[in-house]
């Protein structure tokens, strides 16, 4: 069973205050891109990487995907939608027949670690959908209007971080049956679970992190340096 890889870069990222699309971003000198293609091409298994990326930027990744060391992995950058469900979409189109398996990240967490990627998938291969994830350390609150309704028991309560790892066809069928109904998700994962099926957790890095605020750039950057 084969496995691809979808890198989703096609959002903006306005919190970062870039003029350009988040996943071209400069992080430790090279495009917030490379260092998440560049993890995931270096995991054995998987065969194919597809970076995701806004329409308008299709000619920008072309121009710097040469220096990207990808192993031969690398497919052909595919246009993204409006938001992540139609990227996703826009990736699983272009799979080739003998994929089975499929790992979606995100261009934003540049630092996962290669045996972290090849557990996901193994554990995908089990049980048909995985994710990473990473216990939470503080209790969480449940507020409704500025009022607590609920304290969800702390062990029960994970962080989600990619890649998450299913079946071809199963996010497929989570795909559809969430554009059917109208239904937007905030990660994938979500969708399956929409299915009634089991979404396997296999416990992440907290190293991880993800690239969402001009606060976290400094960190990834120190993360990045001490690893090279």
């Amino acid at each position: 069973m084969r496995v691809a890889a979808l890198v989703l870069g096609a959002g903006r990222g306005e919190r970062l205050g870039h003029a350009v699309p988040k996943a071209f971003v400069p992080v430790a000198g090279r495009p917030l891109f490379a260092h998440a293609l560049e993890a995931l091409a270096a995991t054995q298994a998987i065969d194919w990487v597809v970076p995701v990326v806004p329409a308008d930027a299709l000619e920008r990744f072309a121009g710097m995907a040469q220096a990207f060391r990808c192993h031969g992995k690398l497919g052909p950058p595919v246009a993204g939608g409006e938001e992540r469900q139609d990227s996703v979409a826009a990736g699983l189109a272009v799979l080739a027949e003998d994929v089975g398996l499929v790992a979606v990240h995100d261009a934003a967490r540049p630092l996962v670690r290669a045996q972290d990627v090849e557990r996901v998938i193994a554990a995908a291969r089990s049980h048909g959908a995985a994710i990473l994830a990473v216990p939470l350390r503080d209790t969480v609150k449940r507020v409704r209007a500025g009022f607590v309704v609920e304290t969800p028991p702390r062990e029960e309560c994970w962080a989600a971080q990619t890649p998450q790892v299913f079946r071809v066809e199963l996010l497929r069928e989570a795909l559809a049956k969430a554009a059917a109904e109208r239904r937007r998700g905030t990660d994938c994962a979500q969708l399956v679970e929409a299915l009634g099926v089991p979404v396997h957790v296999v416990a992440g890095d907290p190293g991880n992190l993800k690239l969402t605020g001009p606060e976290d750039l400094a960190q990834i950057e120190r993360a990045l340096a001490s690893s090279s």
